[in-house]
């Protein structure tokens, strides 16, 4: 039975993560650990210090674990503390809001733990729900439903029996898939990363920068 390694940045209790368990446990044994809460926006940093490990239940035997780290501590501390083995696959997510750039592949701590997997020659893969300009629609996120993210799952459960069974593609690190919102096709498209950054993602407020046009 091939071990799948489930990791995102949203946190433990995101829609988006359970979601994906549903859909992947279909494919073997499950094993959740992420971070408790939310991580966006922190690559594949890794913790300097202490980093607490807390067991926590999605039901249905499925084991999983909360930590205070990264999305990257999360596959390091798997690999080596909890699972003392490398898994056959990690998908990272549902992350909500869109990966699609450099900027993304590089601050996303979604794609950060994928990154780590694919570092270590583990079979990665990130998800992700496209919600556009997402730092405007930050309050949206709790609006996202199980239905909204169902399609999603879906295709990551299509894509990591493709590469448990198969492999990954010739040359390709991480399949990174970037759902748009309320997209109704199974149908994917292949495409390069853009290599478009951000503009000035920032707008004053008093004395300090916020982001708000991601």
């Amino acid at each position: 039975m091939a071990t799948i390694l489930v990791i995102n940045d949203d946190g433990i209790n995101s829609k988006g993560l359970s979601v994906l368990i549903k859909q992947l446990k279909k494919l073997g044994d499950v094993v959740v650990v992420t971070p408790g809460d939310e991580k966006s926006g922190i690559g594949k940093a890794i913790s300097i210090g202490q980093v607490n490990v807390t067991a926590a239940s999605f039901g249905d035997g499925i084991r999983a674990y909360e930590t205070t780290g990264t999305p990257a501590d999360s596959f390091l501390i798997a690999v080596n503390k909890i699972l003392k083995r490398e898994p056959d696959l990690v998908v990272s997510g549902i992350n909500i809001g869109p990966n699609l750039g450099i900027d993304d592949f590089l601050n996303s701590g979604t794609l950060g733990a994928a990154l780590e997997a694919a570092i270590h020659r583990v079979p990665a893969i990130a998800v992700s729900y496209c919600i556009p300009k997402i730092t405007e629609r930050m309050s949206e996120k709790e609006n996202v439903t199980v239905k909204d993210l169902t399609l999603a799952a879906t295709i990551a459960l299509k894509k990591a029996k493709f590469v448990l069974e198969k492999g990954m593609p010739p040359n390709v690190d991480i399949i990174s898939i970037n759902v748009p919102e309320k997209a109704d096709s199974t149908k994917t498209k292949i495409n390069h990363l853009s290599y478009k950054g951000y503009s000035d993602i920032y707008t004053k407020q008093r004395k300090a920068y916020r982001v708000t046009s991601w």
